[in-house]
């Protein structure tokens, strides 16, 4: 019965952790790149309030619009959260037991991608239809590169089991030839896969240039926020992958409450500081054209299979 309320706290400490620090790190980034164009930017809390703001309005629906536009909010916020919650952030235990690993993590998301891109195209808008091609087009580059890179963390771990891949990081070490790879494959792959700079700008609404902001241009009040939660919490749960498999310090190993706020402070700074890294990089480099994307992508592809053949070799 003990076990099980620790379990209970550690899962719903780890929602409640997504949940609030996740708008938290997409301000972050605004605030760093509007430092760099010389600019004051947003509050750190800036976020919270525009959530706030939508949740209390009303949402305006297309008469063209089907259940499928009015399911998608909560469809990928849902999602996104479950698949968050898989992820070990401040504790290597698992938040919701061992009923989830890295492939529920790939499917959930792919679940969320699916069915933002069929609501761009329900409502017959052809911004709509120009995102939801551009994003099924990015992500099936993307998708192969994050399978690689996880099924060699597997080969290293020898599971699937989130869990197990972070103690094998923290045992084994992380500094192999390998990991370093997969590393780059996987930063590379949390900027196409969260659209930012150099893939895509979350901040334009030109027409030419939009990936998923023309999908869920027809959105408004408390759809258009979960929607944006989600890719919130997305950005986070990408993070937290990188944060706590290749920089694994300060994650609690033991379940007392020093351990776990100690954990927790050790996550939020590890976040910040692969937010931040972003933000400078967003900064630094110019948008990329669309027919330029498959090259960046392709040369993360070219790193996780690297990595992979040196796993299976036992070369690194």
């Amino acid at each position: 019965m003990e076990a099980l309320l620790q379990r209970a706290i550690i899962g719903i400490g780890h929602v409640v952790l997504v949940l609030l620090v996740s708008p938290l790190m997409v301000n972050l980034i605004k605030k760093i790149k509007a430092h760099f164009q010389c600019r004051r930017g947003p509050g750190l809390l800036q976020g919270y309030y525009d959530l706030w703001k939508l949740l209390k309005k009303d949402a305006v629906i297309s008469e063209h619009a089907s259940w499928i536009f009015r399911a998608t909010p909560y469809v990928v916020f849902s999602a996104t959260l479950l698949a968050a919650a898989i992820i070990p952030a401040f504790t290597v235990l698992p938040p919701i037991g061992r009923v989830g690993d890295v492939i529920a993590v790939i499917y959930l998301l792919g679940l969320a991608r699916f069915f933002t891109a069929l609501a761009g195209l329900d409502t017959a808008s052809s911004f709509g239809g120009m995102g939801s091609s551009r994003e099924m087009m990015i992500s099936s580059l993307a998708e192969p590169v994050i399978i690689t890179a996880l099924f060699v963390l597997a080969i290293t771990a020898g599971s699937t089991n989130l869990s197990e891949i972070i103690s094998s990081s923290l045992t084994s070490g992380y500094m192999q030839p390998s990991y370093l790879l997969i590393l780059l494959a996987l930063l590379i792959v949390v900027i196409a896969e969260t659209g930012r700079v150099p893939v895509d700008n979350p901040a334009t609404h030109l027409e030419l240039t939009m990936v998923h902001e023309a999908m869920v241009l027809e959105y408004t009040g408390r759809d258009l926020a979960l929607i944006e939660w989600a890719s919130s919490i997305k950005l986070m749960l990408l993070l937290t992958l990188i944060a706590n498999v290749f920089l694994p310090w300060g994650i609690a190993r033991e379940i007392t409450w020093v351990f776990m706020l100690s954990g927790i402070a050790a996550i939020v700074i590890k976040v910040t500081v692969l937010a931040s890294i972003i933000a400078v990089v967003e900064s630094s480099t110019a948008k990329l054209r669309l027919f330029r994307v498959p090259e960046l992508i392709g040369g993360s592809f070219a790193l996780a299979m690297l990595a992979l053949i040196l796993r299976i070799t036992g070369k690194g």
